[in-house]
Order: structure tokens, then C-alpha cells, then sequence
């Protein structure tokens, strides 16, 4: 009787041991993109600056004016803008908004990203036109 249980635990074993090895084939990681990442690339200057603006002030911060903002990259599975925001009073701020595949953006100030792992807010591609008002 104690074979039984032997052969079966040495069975097991062996079957949990298949397909435990490296795997020859690399993995490529998959990137979800939303419609509204897709959008930001499509906006220009003015645009984008009332967009990210309305993600600062959602994220409970503020921002006079945006007067230089871009796309800075891509981080995880969220891309990455800047905005150099400017204040009647106050030192300008640079903030990194990160835009997610589910709609969502979380925003950090840029003083805050070296160290943290993050990329830096260096703008890699700006938007065509200006940052003052539509004329």
C-alpha cells in the first residue's frame, strides 16, 4: 500500500516540475493605450495646456497660467506630460502629469521626481502652435 502513495507523490513532483525552466522566447510587454491618451497627442498648445491644467486642479494644486508643457514619454503603462506653470505670486512650477489608460491622471511636482524612479521632466516633443490664447 505505501507504494501507491510513493509513485503518486513522485508523479506529482515530476509533473509540477514541467515547464519550470526559462523559456527560450522573450515577452514583450503588452501597452493598453485609452482614447484619451491617444487625444492629448493630437492637441495643440493651447489645448493641451486647458487639459493639463484641469488635471492640476483635479489633483487639488493650482496653476495660473501654463506657459511651455509636452510630451515627455512614456513610464509603465501611463504617459508622461509636463507643464511649466507660472503665478501672479509665487515662484513657476514645473509638474509631471501622468495620463492612464483608464482616464484617470495623477500629478507630482517636478522638484519631486529625481530619486523617485521616475523619468525626468525633460520635454521630448512639444505641441504645434502657442500657449496664449486662441487667436
Amino acid at each position: 500500500m505505501l507504494r501507491f502513495p510513493s509513485i503518486a507523490i513522485i508523479a506529482g513532483l515530476a509533473l509540477g516540475a514541467c515547464n519550470s525552466g526559462t523559456s527560450s522566447q522573450s515577452h514583450q510587454p503588452i501597452r493598453v493605450t485609452s482614447a484619451e491618451q491617444n487625444q492629448l497627442h493630437q492637441l495643440d498648445a493651447f489645448n493641451l495646456a486647458i487639459g493639463l491644467k484641469r488635471a492640476i486642479y483635479d489633483a487639488g494644486y493650482t496653476c495660473k497660467r501654463i506657459t511651455d508643457a509636452g510630451f515627455v514619454g512614456t513610464w509603465q503603462n501611463l504617459d508622461m506630460w509636463m507643464a511649466h506653470c507660472e503665478y501672479e505670486h509665487g515662484s513657476p512650477r514645473d509638474w509631471a502629469i501622468f495620463a492612464g489608460p483608464d482616464g484617470s491622471a495623477q500629478v507630482r511636482d517636478c522638484k519631486d521626481v529625481p530619486g523617485s524612479g521616475l523619468p525626468a521632466c525633460k520635454i521630448q516633443q512639444r505641441p504645434k502652435g502657442s500657449f496664449n490664447s486662441a487667436k
